[in-house]
């Protein structure tokens, strides 16, 4: 059985791990602590020394570290003295611990990079155990500390209080503040949308004002059997009428403005968000899903668009509005006003007291729909792959299962928040009805006139009726943080490749290329060590190894994908993180194992990496790839669409297209990543002969898993473990009878095996290096 069988057979079926989840080395774990020793860490070991899997567990307690190897039944005790020490490394998806005293290796423990931040939090507190040892120090109720923040952890939880916080914090009001420096370049707009909101807000508490002399001067005394004053009443309906229509011009030349100044910010959010996302590096795009980021700058940059055109607007004329009726309430009747205003303080607090879980409710939804952007974003593109497998229901699945989950969280969302809703409605009801028994009251007692209390009832209509509408924004308004923290999530975010502050200008590069001692780390991992190189312009360099031997990393590297953690590299004597990123690029030549095409025509992918490039240059780019014959065969010729990613052309031709591309910016360096891995022999003998005219007069470094392609290259360098075994030309280095020379008679044995098809990720065991383990090729 093969490493990745292996692999597969261990995620489906983990070995020796009962129903209930806890291991049978686990539960063996208990019977081998002494009375009152803690133990402070687990790892599970679940490779043997043969990397084969297995199930084994290595403990530390506050007294010793205690292992039961994979297949073994007795345990293996090391007191913790303070000689000892332990290392981690890890390669190629392998992880290992060593234990060490001053003179020798005492023992060592391998296990999968699944379980590294086990390992990295075991070696943490080893040291911590150490150093205790060395001080005399005595440890806390329980020693174990956050292997990021070094906090206490509670007993039996593995999830440090304080990481979780910072990680799951929930996006405050305030961040809608942050959206200032999006509205500033509009904020002329913006005062004039103010003056006219006060403006329309003004016009709409005139109406209840006049209803006082309609009542009291008109109305009533025509009960009491007196004429009415015709030109009084034509005054003062004439007065309703002039209000409502300042109302309605006001209020629409004020909503038209903001809304154009909204949808402007919206607009101006998503282009800012888009572009600082395509300068990230590309360890940020590692850790995120497509549909996330689709999320985020489209339904989230809507929603704070909505917020601003439409729930903002209300709200500031809801605070105006309860302003102003709050000040004529008080001028016409104290008392009357005050008793309005009891309702306010239960209803403040009920705002305060569900404001929290709205926020954090939206928040989630905000996550779990992203669930569902996911699975679209997974499906669609790969939906031929969904095809071939007969995987439709399965897809259908897990869009069922996300919408499911999506469809729970807002159930429970929406069960705070329809309680919340109606009992703003009832206080505001509760609060007319004492309004009404208090002014029929003072009614009685001629504290009032009829028109008095018919005008405050209704000013309190209004006021009732916007404190109401302000109750129901604390639900957008909780909708439209949430959706602004997650954008300002990905616009606070630092590239890993940042821009120098100033930069050096790139003139004509010669496309020399010196590696001076660089090292690069993956998190935790290291996969380049102490790698030295210099390239001399013009030269052709072929990278051959192992799958996992640093070869994709390195010209990753070149292309400043990731910048160096140690070392530099350096083009033509300056180190390439003093130029700027994009003029740096614009002189490399990219060709990958897997050619990304763009949704348009042939010309326009040929021509991506020059827009302005003339139909003679893209053709002669085309012509020199070796592409223009089929091309012509098409039915538009260059103007046929390709599709979406390149669907509607074979692998050769996207290949040849993408070498067109290339040829077309006449780039000083060319990197070929595994050009012609993945077409047949016919196909590839052609993109080898538009290779062949795009790597003249340029700096090439090539990666390719059939050596034979490789012997053209001026020098082969032999990478294993991130490290330069070997450097020399193919002769050379098969005279050597090395590293080189075993790769490739391993593979030649298995061209001959394998009718011309083999992988070099795959050798024969019996042909690798001594140093080289079965797992780390996979």
């Amino acid at each position: 059985m093969g490493l990745r069988e292996q692999i597969r057979m261990h995620h489906h079926h983990p070995v020796g791990v009962p129903a209930d989840g806890a291991s049978p080395a686990r539960i063996a774990l208990q019977s081998q602590l002494a009375p009152e020793e803690n133990v402070l860490a687990t790892l599970e070991v679940d490779l043997d020394a043969r990397l084969h899997f297995g199930a084994g567990l290595l403990a530390l307690t506050d007294r010793r570290l205690l292992v039961r190897e994979p297949g073994a039944a007795a345990w293996q005790v090391w007191p913790l003295d303070s000689d000892l020490t332990l290392r981690h490394t890890d390669h190629a998806g392998v992880g290992s611990l060593e234990l060490h005293d001053p003179a020798t290796r005492r023992a060592g423990w391998r296990f999968t990079l699944r379980h590294n931040v086990q390992a990295l939090r075991l070696l943490k507190l080893f040291e911590l155990q150490q150093t205790r040892q060395r001080t005399g120090e005595s440890p806390g109720d329980d020693g174990t500390l956050c292997p990021s923040c070094q906090a206490p952890l509670p007993p039996d939880s593995d999830d440090c209080p304080l990481c979780a916080r910072e990680l799951n914090t929930p996006p405050s009001t305030w961040v809608l503040l942050r959206l200032w420096r999006f509205a500033r370049p509009y904020r002329k707009e913006l005062a004039i949308g103010f003056g006219l909101t006060l403006a329309s807000t003004a016009a709409t508490l005139v109406p209840p004002y006049l209803t006082i002399p309609l009542m009291d001067e008109v109305l009533i005394p025509f009960q009491n059997g007196q004429q009415i004053d015709p030109k009084l009443v034509l005054m003062l309906l004439g007065g309703l009428l002039a209000a409502a229509l300042a109302a309605w011009g006001l209020s629409w030349a004020r909503t038209y403005l903001l809304a154009l100044v909204s949808e402007r910010i919206g607009a101006d959010l998503r282009t800012t968000t888009f572009e600082h996302l395509l300068r990230l590096s590309l360890d940020y795009f590692g850790g995120k899903r497509t549909g996330d980021l689709m999320a985020r700058i489209g339904s989230e940059t809507d929603r704070i668009c909505v917020f601003l055109s439409l729930h903002a607007l209300d709200f500031a004329t809801d605070v105006l509005m309860i302003g102003m009726t709050a000040v004529i309430l008080a001028s016409i009747n104290p008392w009357l006003a005050l008793v309005t205003l009891l309702p306010l303080p239960f209803i403040a607090w009920m705002i305060h007291l569900v404001r929290d879980r709205l926020r954090t409710g939206f928040e989630k939804i905000d996550r779990v729909w992203s669930e569902v952007t996911n699975v679209l974003a997974d499906t669609i593109p790969g939906i031929r792959v969904v095809k071939a497998f007969a995987q439709e229901q399965r897809e259908a699945d897990r869009f069922r299962d996300a919408n499911q989950h999506n469809l729970a969280v807002n159930d429970r969302l929406n069960k705070t928040w329809s309680l919340f809703s109606p009992t703003v409605s009832l206080l505001t009801e509760v609060g007319l009805l004492v309004v009404w028994a208090f002014g029929i009251w003072q009614v009685s007692k001629n504290e009032i006139t009829v028109g008095v209390l018919t005008a405050f009832i209704a000013y309190i209509g209004r006021f009732y009726g916007r404190l109401d509408s302000m109750s129901r924004i604390v639900s957008v308004t909780q909708k439209a943080a949430a959706g602004a923290k997650r954008i300002f999530d990905i616009l606070d975010h630092v590239s890993n490749v940042p821009e120098p502050a100033h930069p050096q200008p790139i003139g004509r590069l010669q496309g020399r290329i010196e590696l001076a001692d660089i090292g690069f780390r993956y998190g935790s991992r290291t996969v380049i060590r102490g790698l030295q190189l210099d390239i001399r312009p013009g030269e052709m360099i072929g990278l051959v190894g192992h799958s996992g031997s640093g070869k994709s990393t390195l010209v990753n590297l070149i292309c400043r994908f990731y910048d160096v953690t140690d070392g530099a590299i350096k083009v033509d004597g300056t180190d390439i993180r003093r130029f700027g990123v994009a003029d740096y690029r614009r002189h490399i030549g990219l060709v990958l194992q897997e050619p990304f095409l763009f949704f348009g025509t042939i010309a326009e992918n040929i021509a991506y990496g020059k827009p302005g490039a003339t139909r003679a240059e893209i053709v002669a780019a085309a012509r020199a790839a070796h592409a223009h014959e089929f091309i012509l065969r098409l039915p538009q010729g260059y103007d046929s669409l390709v599709g979406e990613r390149g669907q509607g052309l074979s692998g050769g031709e996207r290949q040849r297209i993408s070498i067109a591309r290339a040829l077309l910016i006449d780039p000083r360096i060319l990197i070929l990543d595994e050009a012609t891995s993945s077409v047949d022999t016919e196909t590839e003998k052609e993109i080898q002969k538009a290779l062949d005219n795009l790597v003249q007069g340029r700096t090439t470094i090539a990666i390719a898993h059939r050596l034979s392609t490789l012997r053209k290259a001026d020098r082969l360098v032999v990478m294993d473990r991130g490290r330069i075994v070997e450097v020399g030309p193919h002769d050379a280095l098969m005279a050597q009878r090395g590293a080189y020379w075993r790769l490739y008679e391993a593979q030649l044995r298995r061209v001959e095996g394998d009718d011309g098809e083999a992988a070099l990720d795959q050798p024969s065991p019996s042909t690798l290096s001594p140093s080289a383990h079965p797992t780390e090729l996979a």
